[in-house]
């Protein structure tokens, strides 16, 4: 065998088994056809979270009035500076994280396209000319997932924007509807709303962010519609055109009512599939699932004993976290028979809006699909003393416990730094505590975390009956 493990992908999944199997001093090789580190550090995590940011910063000064006493502005924004140094942030991160590291572990990245052959073997057109075939004990699929977009009449010929081109923008846009209403929508839809443009969402389910609880999806969308964004939930795009230099969008509600917007640009923001085309995956019994996914087992190993998946293009969540975990099971299962796999029961995500929106676990109706007889309880923030004192109280936490017991089951959080308060609730799902338990542990005070201790002691107390610091 030329290597022990041949990888078809640089994103995270890939540079985590790449690190692995070189600390056990095994050879690697990684064969990439785009750009080196893949989705997250070039066109989704790293981009999108320096752009809303910079974003909220401005959106900050803007509303700085709601303390007394203060006085803010934005000047004129310079977007093309703004757009500038997310590309120098990314070039640096990609330099620090992906392709330093490659070399100071020392491994070979193949500019290229990499195609099975039997063998298995790789089949490799390398980006300099001419083809190497490579032979490896192990290959690793890791090559990602990238935006999809519904067959709408007229798309093709309105030259839209995706979530990865939206960022590449040289101008702000003075209007833009974002078509899609998760996570990645809505990040979008607020970052450039915040930036000055005029935006309206859409969104074919009944509302905002479907996945999530429905009490921060209307909460949600009532701080959308109050900063001035559209929102068109039950909505369908039925055809889109060009005129006079806008996009017209012709839609068509819950009702069945036609009705039509117009904007400067067109974002689609539905979703993302799994990139599987051109690996010649026939060729050595590998399947594709009815989504688009490469097919594994719950070891990720495919059909194909010696190929092996990790990552978005397994279907599995699409988050770099859960990226990078898939990459060390792959060198454990592969190189030690170790039979790992994941338990994503208490994963977390987070939507990065202002608020954010995080959860993990289960949501009410979940856990009742699943058999559970829940207790619930949401605990709006005006009834947080750290949201009292930056004097913004939308958002709420509801906690989701079975019923009895009072074992956690899940935890669903709209607030600022959401993302970081949804992590203590990993913990004690992990550790199946109480809300009990959790109502009774140490917390500091004046802390947004704090929101999840008070949201645990509405089960067993009126938190509205407590000093501002009472335990």
């Amino acid at each position: 065998m030329d290597f022990d493990l041949a990888i078809i992908g640089s994103g995270g999944a890939a540079f985590a088994a790449a690190i692995a199997a070189r600390r056990e001093d095994r050879s690697v090789v990684m064969i990439e056809r785009g750009t080196v580190g893949g989705t997250c550090v070039n066109t989704g995590c790293v981009p999108s979270k320096a752009l809303l940011a910079a974003a909220e910063a401005r959106h900050v000064a803007l509303s700085a009035d709601r303390f007394p006493g203060v006085r803010a502005s934005a000047d004129e924004l310079a977007f093309a500076e703004l757009i500038k140094g997310k590309a120098d942030l990314v070039a640096g991160m990609q330099h620090d994280k992906y392709t330093g590291l490659a070399t100071e572990y020392g491994w070979d990245i193949l500019p290229g396209h990499a195609r099975f052959v039997d063998g298995p073997a790789l089949e490799v057109s390398l980006a300099e000319g001419g083809t190497r075939r490579i032979e490896a004990e192990h290959y690793l699929l890791a090559t990602g997932s990238a935006p999809w977009t519904p067959p709408v009449d007229g798309l093709d010929e309105v030259d839209y924007l995706s979530s990865t081109t939206a960022m590449e923008l040289q101008a702000l846009p003075g209007s833009m509807l974002v078509v899609g209403g998760n996570y990645v929508g809505l990040e979008q839809a607020q970052l450039f709303s915040h930036l000055g443009a005029r935006v309206e969402v859409v969104e074919m389910q009944d509302r905002l962010a479907p996945a999530e609880e429905p009490a921060i999806s209307g909460a949600l969308a009532e701080i959308f519609t109050e900063a001035g964004i559209g929102v068109h939930t039950g909505t369908i795009l039925t055809r889109v055109s060009r005129k006079d230099g806008q996009v017209v969008a012709e839609l068509r509600d819950a009702d069945g009512h036609p009705h039509q917007l117009r904007a400067d640009e067109l974002l689609m923001a539905t979703g993302r599939k799994p990139v599987t085309d051109g690996l010649g995956l026939d060729s050595v019994g590998v399947r594709i699932g009815e989504r688009g996914q490469i097919v594994t087992d719950e070891q990720l190993r495919t059909d194909n004993p010696r190929i092996w998946a990790a990552g978005d293009v397994t279907g599995h969540p699409q988050f770099v976290y859960v990226a990078g975990a898939h990459g060390a099971v792959v060198v454990d299962n592969a190189f030690h028979q170790a039979g790992r796999t994941l338990d994503y029961h208490h994963l977390p995500r987070v939507t990065f809006t202002r608020p954010q929106v995080a959860a993990a676990g289960l949501t009410d109706a979940e856990a009742q699909a699943q058999g559970y007889d829940c207790e619930c309880r949401v605990l709006p923030l005006e009834h947080v003393p750290r949201a009292l004192v930056n004097r913004d109280t939308s958002g709420l936490v509801k906690l989701v416990a079975e019923r009895g017991t009072g074992r956690l089951l899940g935890a669903h959080v709209l607030a600022d730094g959401a993302g970081e308060v949804i992590a203590t609730a990993v913990y004690a799902l992990h550790n199946q505590m109480s809300v009990y338990e959790m109502g009774e542990l140490w917390c500091p005070y004046l802390t947004m975390a704090e929101s999840l201790k008070l949201a645990a002691q509405t089960f067993t107390r009126d938190v509205t009956k407590l000093s501002c610091c009472a335990a």
